[in-house]
């Protein structure tokens, strides 16, 4: 059973094409790996095994399967919308929420065959890199259970990582694909904006958060893609190209390929135990056949920037809420809230110009270097007990943003990344450490295969959590 569990998605799906599985022995083996094991870490937080299991015997009745995914159990994050099955975002508000519609990824994953287990917990509202909420509690890290699996997505990013789910879907603003990734010695891609359409959605035109597909390996992060990505009508930013380019092999040569390394990306405050952990991967990269400089772009303006902007997202999406629900609110969204409330059109149409300088400079930057490389996360896991991170190599953070500079600088600037487990520090447990990879402008695709790449030179990722199998 648990082999099954932790067999690559892409083989998964073969097997079960190939008849050398059957959809329901291997929806059974997930389904006994959720209930031994979510207990611990606290996940999947709607768990619906009953009927996950006879869609997977109406699958096997079938001729052939159809569909890419057909017969793999995914399990949405809580805050995507999935007709006729509770939907809470982690707020006591959306406690009973059923939704009557499904988003658009849960259109497209069912279409290509993936049959829904449950939902995924997050923090309230996904707001903030720690999951935890009122509803459902905390989730807790698979490699060490005192610790916190990020967020927002760290639902799924544990799920996955413990071998409950083959891969998951997740959302990216400040960085909640990419620090659970990080967290959970998983693969978490942040693609272009527009990659994965979005519906429904509040703003339509919002570009600064993005879906994305969380992984044990980037071949199944890129095969999760290949099935959410494309456009659509309703979601005016998508872009036109098909999803199918990440079905294609992401083997390619990298002599020769200019990549910068940034230890800190100009500064920013970094635990020593992560700079351990990414030098010593910096031969990686060599070894491939890359020539490595240390560079950056320069990120002045991009706190800024993101903050305000988010803060008008904010005051968008949860303003009401605050104004009549107040106590039923976190803090944190509340300060949110209130931080955009306080902006002016000038302040507004600064930060749209700082966003515009970034973006020219990240894609000035990036056509010296094809790649940046650089920390996903400015320290290991933290206490689950602590709601953010106040104390970073012995610099304050002033807010629940603050420590996540590391992700967000690359949220502002709109070009892919991803987090690619990258290794273990000395802690006792051992902590995870990825690398994030920063691509071209809409370049998923090369991004995908240089994190490929890396992750077949170390296999860091094959270390599974001790849960998982004990």
């Amino acid at each position: 059973m648990t082999d099954i569990c932790f067999t690559s998605a892409r083989k998964l799906a073969q097997l079960i094409r190939s008849r050398k599985l059957s959809a329901t022995e291997v929806m059974k083996a997930f389904i006994a790996q959720v209930e031994r094991v979510n207990p611990k870490v606290n996940a999947i937080v709607t768990f619906i095994p009953e009927l996950a299991l006879k869609k997977a015997k109406e699958l096997d009745r079938k001729k052939a399967p159809v569909g890419p995914l057909a017969g793999l159990p995914i399990a949405y994050k809580d805050n995507v919308p999935t007709k006729g099955i509770r939907t809470t975002s982690g707020s006591p508000i959306y406690k009973d929420n059923v939704p009557t519609q499904d988003h658009v990824i849960v259109e497209r994953l069912t279409a290509a065959g993936a049959i829904t287990l449950g939902k995924t917990n997050l923090p309230e509202f996904a707001a903030g890199s720690h999951t935890f909420n009122l509803v459902f509690g905390a989730t807790l890290n698979p490699y060490d259970l005192g610790k916190s699996a990020g967020g927002s997505s760290g639902g799924a990013a544990a799920a996955v990582a413990a071998g409950m789910l083959p891969f998951a879907d997740g959302g990216d603003l400040a960085a909640s694909l990419r620090n659970p990734g990080n967290f959970c010695n998983v693969v978490g891609f942040r693609p272009s904006p527009g990659r994965v359409p979005t519906w429904p959605a509040p703003n339509a035109w919002n570009t600064l958060g993005v879906l994305g597909p969380i992984a044990r390996s980037v071949e199944d992060a890129a095969f999760l893609l290949s099935a959410m990505a494309g456009p659509d009508s309703r979601a005016p930013t998508s872009i036109a190209e098909s999803g199918k380019i990440f079905s294609s092999s992401l083997s390619r040569s990298f002599k020769k390929t200019r990549i910068a390394w940034s230890k800190n990306l100009g500064g920013l405050p970094m635990d020593p135990r992560v700079t351990a952990v990414l030098e010593k991967q910096r031969k990686a990269f060599t070894d491939l056949g890359c020539i490595v400089e240390e560079a950056e772009p320069d990120f002045s303006g991009a706190t800024e920037a993101f903050e305000t902007l988010r803060a008008v997202a904010f005051l968008q999406n949860y303003g009401e809420l605050v104004k009549t629900r107040r106590r039923e609110v976190k803090d944190s969204i509340i300060w949110n809230v209130e931080q955009g409330m306080k902006l002016t059109p000038e302040r507004i149409a600064r930060a749209e110009g700082l966003r515009t300088a970034l973006f020219h400079r990240m894609r000035v930057f990036l056509e010296r270097y094809e790649f940046l490389l650089c920390p996903v996360n400015q320290l290991p896991p933290f206490p689950a007990a602590q709601e953010y991170p106040t104390l970073i190599a012995g610099e304050l953070m002033t807010n629940y943003l603050d420590w996540m500079k590391s992700c967000y600088y690359i949220t502002i600037t709109s070009h892919p990344a991803i987090s690619v487990p990258a290794g273990f520090t000395g802690d006792a447990p051992p902590l995870p450490v990825g690398l994030q990879i920063v691509g071209r402008y809409r370049d998923d695709f090369g991004v995908l295969q240089l994190a490929h790449a890396f992750e077949q030179q170390t296999k860091t990722w094959q270390q599974r959590p001790p849960i998982a199998t004990a």
